[in-house]
């Protein structure tokens, strides 16, 4: 006789591997493959952190050595929703064409924005809700820091590309 306790944990180890499927893409029927597949997933997440990160430490390492005052002041903060993310950009100066700028590196992370309320005349101001892309079937796990490296990344880089134009 199996008891109501052994019952509700293999009912609850039942749930997570199917929120584990899902959360994954997964197709696999068996808990071994289910398992299979996440930690592929997880190795494709890790290298694509690390293609981000290297690819802030260039942009880090190429804006030492330009002038760091081509930069104008931006603040950029990201809050976590229930379902994708509030992103705040602001700088007391006008920059033109960094709104197309920040709406592309939403597009690399694959969010879609939902809502976004933008001021360029004097100052810059963007807030935007992006939500993640499930067109393909596909769900991603994002965190904040990722979206806030991606949008400072898109600043720096429209930033150079002002800088050469001037």
């Amino acid at each position: 006789m199996v008891s109501r306790e052994h019952k509700r944990s293999a009912a609850a180890l039942h749930e997570k591997l199917h929120l584990l499927r899902s959360i994954t893409n997964s197709h696999a029927l068996n808990k071994t493959s289910i398992i299979l597949d996440a930690s592929k997933y997880i190795e494709d997440l890790k290298q694509k952190v690390q293609r981000l990160n290297q690819d802030i430490a260039n942009a880090q390492s190429t804006s030492s050595n330009h002038d760091q005052n081509a930069l104008p002041p931006v603040q950029v903060t990201v809050e976590t929703l229930e379902k994708g993310f509030l992103v705040n950009v602001l700088s007391e100066k006008s920059c033109p064409g960094l709104l197309v700028s920040v709406l592309e590196a939403f597009e690399d992370l694959g969010l879609n924005v939902l809502e976004a309320r933008v001021s360029c005349a004097d100052s810059f101001r963007l807030q935007a809700l992006g939500g993640e892309n499930d067109e393909e079937g596909e769900s991603s796990i994002m965190d904040a820091q990722a979206v806030k490296q991606a949008v400072m990344l898109s600043i720096r880089n429209w930033s150079e590309t002002n800088e050469l134009r001037d």
